[in-house]
């Protein structure tokens, strides 16, 4: 799907895992460089089989320009095991859960994320609610949830939980 500016957003395939994951452990350690408090884990290799599941179930997505991968993102239609600690019994049918929404260091600041988040919104069907999690102490991340006008909802186990009511579009999810 052509999303703007030449971006384009697109389903991730198991091709995909090996990029996808090479991606996320460049910004992982970018963040780390740049003293960040935020997945630490995934160069270590955690999460690599959730991130490959994910793809295999068809809840990752890629966003290109020029056939370059510059960001992903993954979004759950069912909790998973740790959405369920984060927000309990708030759990909901009606909760799409964004994980891992990560933009290559050459195109952060340059407004890609904001246009993720709207392009999620403007695309989601069947779903009322835009929930993810942080880490408390990352104050950069936690402003651009707030800019985006998420809602602050808590912090569990140092993690600041963020919600969005957004709007039923009858457009199709897999556009």
């Amino acid at each position: 799907m052509e999303f703007n500016e030449g971006f384009t957003i697109k389903m991730a395939t198991d091709d995909d895992s090996t990029k996808i994951i090479t991606m996320l452990k460049q910004v992982a350690l970018w963040l780390k460089e740049h003293d960040i408090n935020q997945w630490m884990f995934l160069l270590e290799g955690g999460d690599d089989e959730e991130i490959e599941q994910a793809i295999s179930n068809q809840e990752t997505y890629m966003v290109l320009k020029d056939h370059h991968l510059v960001a992903t993102f993954t979004l759950l239609s069912k909790p998973s095991d740790w959405d369920q600690h984060i927000w309990g019994d708030d759990v909901s049918a009606n909760s799409l859960y964004l994980h891992r929404l990560a933009v290559k260091p050459t195109y952060m600041k340059k407004g890609l994320g904001s246009r993720i988040l709207a392009w999620i919104q403007n695309n989601v069907r069947d779903k009322n609610y835009l929930k993810l999690d942080c880490v408390g102490d990352n104050k950069k991340l936690n402003s651009f949830y707030k800019n985006n006008k998420f809602e602050f909802v808590g912090v569990t186990d140092g993690h600041s939980k963020y919600q969005k009511c957004i709007t039923t579009s009858n457009k199709s999810f897999n556009e």
